[in-house]
């Protein structure tokens, strides 16, 4: 048996468990699993808990190391589970040295996150099954939002530099790759820490005339307010920057992104939309929305309820509130759980009523699509897409689109 890798949570942690994987293999560690861990809330960490539970049930003989955000932030969870044999930080982990199973490490090593300055450089092959590849450009966050932990998990803001982002790129084109993400805790921080301090867009902009033959290039997701105006200039010029933007939202209501300690008001993200369409018109928009934040009232959470439809968000990643422990917004006052739940409820009805929608105005358009599987892809707008007729996995293809179903586009190759 050779060595599984378990991953949750973020992009970043899929980047990441790539490089844990190709480590593992090269130290030559066999009959073990990795659980690359989240703890963006903690119902993450409940998961990733039973999963350990569940695995050691069926694998008695086998050597469970559990790493990711919830082993740096809390080891001590994790290495009190009779289930677990080894817990690393998430700098240990993107060392081979630590998988080697012939040396005898600690039971636990996790390291002070905040003194990393540096974000390691991992030139990877690839994804295993997958054709798109994710890019680690930017790791940490130097903002300290009320509900976040992660800082706390990843160190403070740090970015790899062009050249290093240019040659995975080109490894990737070699490999077969036709999209590349770009990815990172806060990718609009991009470029504060680097000699001359480049943006995000100037990253990008260069990356794209460095890399001729790269067909589609995305962003994770990005900060409403610290969108470059090269970013701008980019994406309405260049057509290789896919259509879809992803924002790290959070809340609609100006009096909750204050409690938050969010750098934005809801008219700035209302303002970015209307900014980014007018660069391009079919462009689609994605958010992180936490439901129920401590001290939402009804009339706060309408503000959020309605930003969905004033900035046509298609893709929503709700996360109803849990406390982490040690955030300032844990000492606030909670909304009550039952409340919280209907709340997201109202909130991914809203943003499926938005989905439908947008797949809707697709319908007779022709679209180019990248295919996952045989007949499964996404558009450059990010829409899932079903081909009629099988094609070549990791193709890219135009089609035109015949129907809309709930969730995705019914497509005929043109």
């Amino acid at each position: 048996m050779t060595t599984e890798v378990v991953t949750f949570g973020c992009r970043l942690n899929a980047y990441e468990s790539e490089v844990i994987r190709e480590n593992a293999k090269k130290a030559g560690l066999k009959n073990a699993v990795v659980f690359n861990t989240c703890a963006v809330t903690a119902e993450a960490e409940r998961q990733a808990r039973q999963a350990i539970r569940k695995y050691r049930r069926s694998h008695p003989q086998a050597k469970i190391i559990v790493t990711g955000c919830g082993a740096q932030i809390n080891p001590d969870s994790f290495a009190q589970m009779p289930e677990v044999d080894q817990v690393l930080g998430n700098m240990e982990k993107l060392d081979e040295k630590y998988f080697n199973p012939h040396t005898d490490y600690e039971r636990v090593l996790v390291n002070d996150i905040m003194s990393v300055r540096e974000t390691a450089d991992h030139l990877i092959a690839g994804f295993d099954g997958k054709a798109r590849a994710f890019i680690q450009v930017q790791n940490g966050c130097n903002h300290r939002c009320t509900f976040c932990t992660i800082p706390f998990g990843r160190g403070n803001s740090r970015s790899v530099p062009l050249g290093v982002i240019v040659d995975q790129v080109q490894l990737l084109l070699e490999k077969g790759y036709k999209e590349i993400v770009l990815t990172g805790v806060d990718i609009t921080a991009y470029g504060e820490d680097l000699p001359g301090t480049p943006t995000l867009g100037q990253t990008v902009k260069r990356l794209l005339a460095l890399v001729p033959d790269l067909p589609r290039l995305r962003l994770s997701s990005i900060d409403p307010v610290e969108v470059d105006p090269d970013l701008f200039h980019v994406f309405e010029h260049d057509p290789r920057l896919m259509p879809h933007f992803h924002l790290s939202l959070q809340a609609g209501d100006d009096m909750i992104l204050k409690r938050m300690k969010r750098r934005h008001l809801r008219q700035d993200a209302i303002d970015i939309c209307q900014k980014i369409r007018s660069l391009r018109s079919d462009v689609t928009f994605g958010a992180d929305i936490i439901a129920g934040f401590p001290t939402e009232t009804d009339e706060m959470f309408e503000n959020t309820l309605r930003i969905i439809e004033e900035c046509g968000l298609s893709f929503l990643h709700i996360f109803p509130y849990s406390p982490r422990p040690g955030t300032p917004a844990a000492r606030m006052p909670q909304v009550q759980k039952e409340v919280i739940k209907k709340r997201a409820a109202l909130l991914r009805q809203a943003g499926q009523k938005n989905l439908e929608k947008t797949l809707l105005s697709f319908k007779g358009r022709e679209i180019n699509a990248l295919l996952e599987s045989e007949t499964e892809g996404h558009s450059e707008h990010f829409l899932k897409v079903h081909f009629s007729t099988s094609q070549e996995p990791g193709s890219l293809l135009k089609g035109k689109v015949v129907s809309t179903k709930k969730s995705y586009l019914e497509v005929e190759k043109a």
